[in-house]
């Protein structure tokens, strides 16, 4: 009859953090998970000493005192920030049937915590962006039938309201679609040869009309040549759009918009050879203070100025999303007076 496997081997093959206390709560037992994440040094240790969180220290005594086995929400301070562990505290007995200690392990739940603050991030924000135009509709639809009844001024004023505020829930619907293929598709690598100089031509000429409307004028650099990256055209075209688009929309009218291609020999954070496409407006510029959040879902530096202009405040985390899925870069630098540049660094093909 094969003997029992050893205990070290057994706990050494498992992926999560676990430590084995005795009835007096020292810890006899950690495997190289654990070790790495509380030290070498936590064995012999008292749990009580090593974690010492009240919900923690409430489970592990409900497995020692009322052998019963008890979870609770563990915070770790690491390298890397705060990570938020789902902490069990399971009873064990020896070959007599006898308690002689627990087994503590440690689940890693911050994606999941972090899933679920996006999720209701997401909710409040999506009821927010379409509470305010359904309000308006509804108020206006009220008005039409009352008061505006037999106002032809006031009901064509409203009605150009409702068709606007129509058009721009349909702008969100359409960009919340667009956000949810980008993410689905977001860790599937493209793998078709694709001419950004050729996408970029194509983007420059299909926005011909709003150029000329915003009497906005393009400068080019680069662009005549072809540059090959693995990647999905169509999200590249989406991608181009929407940020020629955002500098059509926040520079001033009589400038320029300046776009230009190069090739990297070498780009030191993505370590291979790649194409950078820089997009920049003679705009007003940004705070440094609104930068790193540019990118978020619905983030507006200026809330009532990007409704007017048709914004739905997704365009830029769309890009995100898009440039993430093609292992590149995003880059935004701004000076305020000057103007904003988006740098988009994607690996050669």
């Amino acid at each position: 009859m094969p003997s029992s496997p050893d205990l070290k081997t057994v706990l050494s093959g498992l992926p999560l953090p676990v430590l084995i206390i005795d009835e007096a709560y020292r810890i006899s037992h950690a495997n190289p998970a654990a070790i790495e994440m509380f030290g070498g040094n936590a064995l012999g240790l008292n749990a009580v000493t090593l974690l010492r969180q009240a919900p923690v220290l409430a489970a592990i005594d409900g497995a020692i005192r009322d052998n019963r086995e008890a979870e609770a929400r563990f915070l770790y301070a690491g390298l890397s920030g705060e990570v938020a562990y789902r902490f069990r505290a399971r009873p064990i007995e020896d070959g007599s049937g006898q308690k002689c200690g627990a087994v503590l392990s440690f689940e890693d739940h911050s994606r999941v915590e972090e899933s679920e603050n996006i999720r209701r991030d997401f909710v409040a924000n999506i009821s927010h962006e379409l509470r305010t135009p359904l309000t308006g509709l509804t108020g206006f639809i009220e008005t039409l039938r009352t008061t505006a009844r037999d106002d032809p001024a006031a009901r064509d004023r409203f009605l150009e309201i409702m068709e606007a505020e129509a058009r721009r829930m349909g702008r969100l619907v359409s960009d919340l679609m667009s956000l949810s293929r980008v993410e689905a598709d977001e860790r599937v690598r493209p793998r078709d040869l694709v001419d950004v100089c050729a996408v970029l031509r194509s983007v420059v000429a299909t926005l011909e009309g709003k150029l000329a409307e915003a009497d906005v004028s393009v400068e080019t650099a680069g662009i005549d040549k072809s540059h090959q990256v693995l990647g999905d055209r169509d999200q590249l075209i989406q991608l181009f759009l929407n940020l020629i688009e955002n500098a059509i929309k926040y520079g001033s009218a009589g400038r320029v918009i300046h776009l230009s291609v190069v090739a990297v020999a070498r780009d030191h954070t993505l370590r291979c050879p790649a194409v950078r496409i820089d997009v920049r407006d003679e705009g007003p510029g940004i705070d440094p203070l609104h930068l790193p959040r540019l990118t978020e879902r619905f983030y507006r530096i200026d809330d009532h100025r990007s409704r007017e202009m048709g914004g739905t405040g997704l365009g830029l985390a769309i890009v995100k999303h898009i440039v993430n899925r093609h292992r590149g870069r995003l880059k935004i630098n701004s000076k305020q007076g000057v103007g904003t540049t988006f740098s988009v660094i994607i690996p050669a093909g």
